[in-house]
């Protein structure tokens, strides 16, 4: 279980795949306090360590993994997302982030206000991936606060510490991102399906 704050960037050192696996190793700030089968976040997706050496750490993404988010498009060189899991006796800043992405998603506009930023992501539709005014979204790990949700698109607004200290900085007009949604309207709207 994560919170959706971003304690440290990576760098992407190496991809070594195996099969339909693919292995990667990061160099983080984070990856000297790891252990091997801890559970990390990279970028939302919940990757167990399998090995360690010195500033890196290397996770694996099976192939269920590489379909659903967008670990499979990642080059070596690249910077990602990195929140290790939470402690259950510490202030839970975000929201219930379990580091399980349910669908990938675009980049279509990004507008400067003069002190924070604009981005407003599409995505495909399903009926428990549901969105609120002002509810919790988690865009690539990081726990994001929903505005104008219409259909398949929603903005969310990005203050200077977030854009600076996560791969927001990065984002382009056509990025594609993962998406988790909350898990609380994922469970309401499951419910509802079966008891109706």
């Amino acid at each position: 279980m994560f919170t959706g704050i971003i304690e440290s960037l990576g760098k992407i050192k190496k991809i070594a795949i195996e099969g339909t696996n693919k292995h990667f190793t990061i160099e983080s700030s984070v990856s000297k306090e790891l252990k091997i089968d801890q559970s990390i976040a990279h970028n939302g997706a919940c990757l167990t360590v399998i090995a360690l050496d010195e500033d890196t750490h290397t996770v694996t993404a099976i192939e269920e993994t590489l379909v659903r988010t967008d670990l499979g498009t990642w080059k070596e060189g690249e910077v990602v997302n990195l929140e290790r899991a939470m402690v259950a006796n510490a202030r839970l800043d975000g929201h219930f982030v379990q580091g399980h992405v349910d669908t990938t998603g675009k980049c279509i506009g990004i507008k400067d206000a003069d002190g924070s930023w604009y981005f407003t992501f599409e995505y495909d539709l399903k009926p428990e991936w549901l969105l609120i005014d002002k509810g919790s979204v988690t865009i690539n790990g990081t726990s994001l606060t929903v505005c104008e949700p219409k259909d398949n698109t929603f903005s969310v607004a990005i203050i200077p510490y977030t854009y600076e200290n996560t791969i927001f900085h990065q984002l382009k007009i056509g990025s594609t991102i993962n998406l988790e949604f909350d898990m609380i309207g994922k469970y309401i709207t499951r419910y509802m399906q079966l008891y109706k």
